[in-house]
């Protein structure tokens, strides 16, 4: 429990405050600092691209480096950046930061995805991790009482400054939960902890089903999710809806991500990651079918079923990886799915605007969206077949075995 809550907290202050604060903090901040539209869509597109750098350098040489030693690097650097983001006025030094941010991010939850499946019991493998990424949805909350409490106090500089305190306290409790880990570690065999060549890591993961399954996911996942979550407001505003009933989706995603990592987490050790994966796509293809039908009623629905399945996908995923492969080749995979769910989300924004300005509205959007989470529920249910059919197989070999 120490370890997936100190892992979770990283995940705070890697996605959380570097990732997603400065979306959170924009409007405060444009009272001080020159920021215009075009100036967010470069943010927005450097970082998205930084990430991707971050993810793609972790799958290539990452299993060189030390996990722990690269969370402690990756949570001081961007613990460093946060309070260095409070004194900043210049706005190109704050595009600088936050790209080193975006990176540093990347990295530190591959790097957390290699500690959690060497360390943790493989039993609750899937758990710590589900519960672990699911620390970028209490991140969203955070980010929500630092606007609502500390912003009309002491200003959005102030917000900045906690966030950087609270990296360091992080910083120094991962400190103390390595030194732990590494007293009462139990040497595993090379197989256990071997690690990919380049060319070893894109072999597999286009030659074997679970690498490829799980990169395709990620690919899937980023394209629905980063149109819908960056075009919502927009549509909602086009359809004439209340701007409070963005506020209440993503408020919902929030809350329900921070239950969701561990309740999903849990079901995928206990009954399968087939059926946390088909629950999880299920939950998210609902919201979205009721979206489209309805935006003005489904809308918070809908932001229940992002919550439901976003957070936790990503411990889901490297659990079932973890099944197939090392713990060091599971974070290498990992990191290239981070790189395609990049790619994805690149695509899926790519043509929400092509269709915003080909058709004058959004609606098309959210239909392919739709879509695309239909076809997760598709490869979920699938999954969760051939998973039972090898279970299958297991029992009856071991039967015959018992019987012999």
């Amino acid at each position: 429990m120490r370890m997936t809550t100190t892992f979770g907290v990283n995940q705070i202050i890697s996605h959380g405050f570097g990732v997603f604060l400065f979306a959170a903090m924009v409007p405060m901040m444009r009272e001080s600092i020159a920021i215009s539209h075009w100036y967010l869509a470069t943010i927005g597109a450097l970082s998205q691209l930084s990430y991707l750098g971050g993810a793609m350098l972790l799958g290539l040489i990452g299993h060189r480096i030390d996990s722990g030693r690269l969370v402690l690097i990756t949570g001081s650097v961007t613990s460093l950046l946060l309070f260095v983001m409070a004194s900043l006025d210049d706005p190109m030094l704050v595009l600088l930061v936050l790209i080193c941010m975006a990176a540093s991010a990347a990295i530190s939850w591959g790097a957390i995805v290699e500690l959690i499946t060497r360390y943790a019991r493989p039993a609750l493998c899937s758990t710590c991790l589900s519960s672990a990424s699911s620390g970028t949805a209490w991140g969203y909350g955070l980010n929500g009482l630092l606007i609502l409490l500390v912003v009309p106090l002491l200003g959005w500089r102030s917000s900045w400054l906690l966030a950087g305190m609270l990296g360091t306290v992080t910083v120094i409790l991962t400190l103390l939960l390595l030194k732990n880990l590494k007293q009462r570690a139990v040497t595993k065999s090379a197989e256990a902890t071997a690690a990919l060549s380049a060319r070893q890591l894109f072999r597999t993961i286009v030659g074997e089903r679970a690498a490829f399954f799980a990169c395709l996911i990620c690919f899937m996942v980023g394209f629905a999710t980063m149109p819908f979550s960056t075009w919502l407001n927009t549509y909602l505003a086009e359809l004439m809806l209340p701007p409070a009933l963005g506020g209440y989706t993503w408020t919902m995603a929030g809350v329900t991500g921070m239950a969701a990592g561990f309740l999903s987490g849990k079901l995928a050790d206990s009954k399968g990651h087939g059926m946390a994966l088909l629950i999880v796509f299920g939950g998210f293809a609902l919201g979205q079918f009721a979206f489209v039908y309805d935006p003005a009623y489904f809308a918070v629905f809908a932001g229940f079923g992002y919550g439901l399945m976003y957070f936790p996908m990503w411990g889901i995923i490297a659990g079932w990886v973890n099944q197939h492969y090392s713990s060091t080749a599971t974070m290498q995979i990992n990191g290239i799915g981070m790189v395609t769910f990049g790619l994805g989300g690149a695509l899926g924004n790519l043509m929400a605007g092509f269709i915003r300005d080909f058709s004058g509205s959004l609606e098309g959007v959210y239909w392919i969206i739709m879509i695309d989470a239909l076809l997760l529920v598709v490869l979920a249910g699938y999954i969760y077949l051939t998973e039972r059919q090898i279970e299958k197989l297991k029992n009856n070999w071991a039967q015959s075995e018992l019987s012999q």
